[in-house]
């Protein structure tokens, strides 16, 4: 009993001593730091309790104002929804409630979007706008045609080089043996006859040229025209070829013809040589251009004709009596009428045809 009643008198003895201590042992929530913090009017000695309320109230007053002027100037927030613990609502509606309706689109602001546009011009003046027909081009197929053709010269070139070398000898002429060269020439007839060969195929593309200008056989195959150009070329050298045979074998004058023959077939061959650079630019040349070129090669071949002219008059008059003039009606009657004459009978054959 005594041990009981001691111990109640020590729990009171402590609570007084802690009520007469002045402090607090609840703690106290912190403060804003705008906030000036008032002091009990027991804590300063010297204040009296109205100036303590007067300065409480002042300060209320003064938080109030800066509490107004604050929420004037702060942006509107839109408003956060409180729910509660138990009810969930979605972030999404909650913001598909809060935002501003979408414009529906109208035929007006389409048209305004189209006229407005800063790269397409939609509603300004047209542009006019010519167009030409694409023509098909033969371009490409002459090309390799003319592509084989060098490559045939080149290979030429290089298996009888000793042979072509020749030939420009007799043709410019620059040496005094010329009847050791001209029996070399005569043995080796294979390069010969490839040659010839090229000469009937660039003389026929001339031709065919020329014709395709003139437009002679308007609407007729290029390739078709080629051939008969080649065939024809072909036709007038190989029956004046017969001819000076026959000739030479019935007046008895073989020498004469075989040497005219020669230079006549020399010089053609060195024609075929020399039209291939001709014939490069004239395939692929336009109108302006393409008639200057027709007329100097016409003044080439010419010249050609004159020069073999000239070379084969002295060996033919050395074996046979010939004046300049029966060799001028000779020229006429062998040289310039059959090519005539076939000519015009080609030109009505093919007439007929188209």
């Amino acid at each position: 009993m005594k041990q009981l009643l001691l111990l109640a008198f020590c729990c009171c003895s402590f609570i007084v001593s802690l009520a007469q201590g002045g402090k607090d042992t609840i703690p106290v929530r912190e403060q804003r730091r705008d906030t000036p913090v008032i002091k009990k009017h027991h804590d300063t000695p010297g204040i009296k309790k109205d100036t303590t309320i007067k300065i409480m109230a002042d300060t209320a007053l003064k938080a109030l104002k800066d509490s107004v002027v604050a929420d004037s100037i702060r942006p509107v927030k839109p408003p956060v929804v409180v729910s509660k613990p138990d009810s969930v609502i979605p972030v999404a509606s909650v913001m598909k409630s809060t935002a501003l309706p979408e414009p529906r689109p109208t035929l007006e602001g389409f048209h305004n979007a189209m006229r407005n546009h800063p790269y397409f011009n939609f509603y300004g003046r047209g542009v006019k706008i010519t167009e030409q027909l694409k023509k098909a081009s033969r371009d490409e197929s002459m090309f390799y045609f003319l592509c084989a053709l060098l490559f045939y010269f080149g290979f030429i070139r290089v298996a009888f080089i000793k042979y072509i070398d020749n030939l420009k000898t007799l043709f410019l002429r620059v040496t005094m043996r010329q009847q050791q060269i001209r029996d070399q020439v005569l043995q080796s007839p294979l390069p010969s006859l490839m040659l010839n060969i090229l000469f009937v195929i660039s003389g026929g593309l001339f031709l065919s040229i020329v014709a395709d200008y003139y437009n002679i056989v308007p609407g007729m195959n290029r390739w078709l025209l080629l051939f008969y150009c080649s065939v024809l070329l072909a036709v007038i050298y190989m029956g004046k070829f017969i001819i000076l045979k026959m000739v030479g074998w019935m007046f008895n004058i073989r020498v004469a013809t075989d040497t005219y023959i020669f230079i006549v077939f020399l010089v053609n061959k060195m024609m075929g040589i020399y039209l291939l650079p001709a014939l490069l630019l004239m395939a692929f040349a336009k109108p302006p251009f393409l008639t200057i070129l027709i007329t100097l090669t016409y003044c080439f071949i010419i010249i050609l004709f004159i020069y073999r002219f000239i070379i084969a008059y002295r060996p033919v008059r050395n074996e046979i009596k010939l004046s300049r003039f029966h060799f001028f009606i000779y020229l006429c009657a062998f040289e310039i009428a059959p090519l005539l004459l076939i000519y015009k009978v080609l030109l009505i054959f093919v007439e007929r045809s188209y």
